[in-house]
């Protein structure tokens, strides 16, 4: 499956550390991400990452392209919900694209760890019928 990964600033290190977390799972998949995120997290794992331009950059908006295209399977947005970003439009649009193509979306930790482990169990494979 093609999982997508972004990350604010301020949920780097976090991303990185589920990323540790949960690499045997993800070895086991296709992951994409944002170029920083990418790059921070393939220094902690070694796992293989596609990485698109930082999210300002236009990151953001390659992601959107993917799940437009039904070309991801997951994404874990892990977002600082509590300052705005420049790029906010962005981030709001892979919300809805996700919400449009039910692709399951994780925003926060907790819920991140619940497709993560569904994912593992092979609770996903509907993405399979879907595309």
């Amino acid at each position: 499956m093609n999982i997508g990964l972004i990350a604010h600033d301020s949920k780097k290190k976090l991303m990185q550390n589920f990323c540790i977390a949960y690499k045997g799972i993800l070895a086991k998949h296709t992951i994409y991400a944002t170029g920083t995120t990418g790059r921070l997290v393939e220094e902690v794992t070694n796992l293989s990452i596609n990485k698109f331009l930082a999210g300002p950059l236009g990151g953001d908006q390659q992601i959107g392209a993917q799940i437009e295209h039904n070309q991801m399977d997951l994404v874990i947005f892990l977002r600082e919900p509590l300052s705005p970003k420049t790029h906010e439009p962005d981030v709001d649009s892979i919300v809805r694209l996700c919400d449009i193509h039910n692709i399951p979306l994780a925003t926060n930790l907790a819920t991140a760890e619940l497709l993560i482990k569904s994912l593992d169990r092979g609770d996903m494979e509907w993405r399979e019928v879907y595309k």
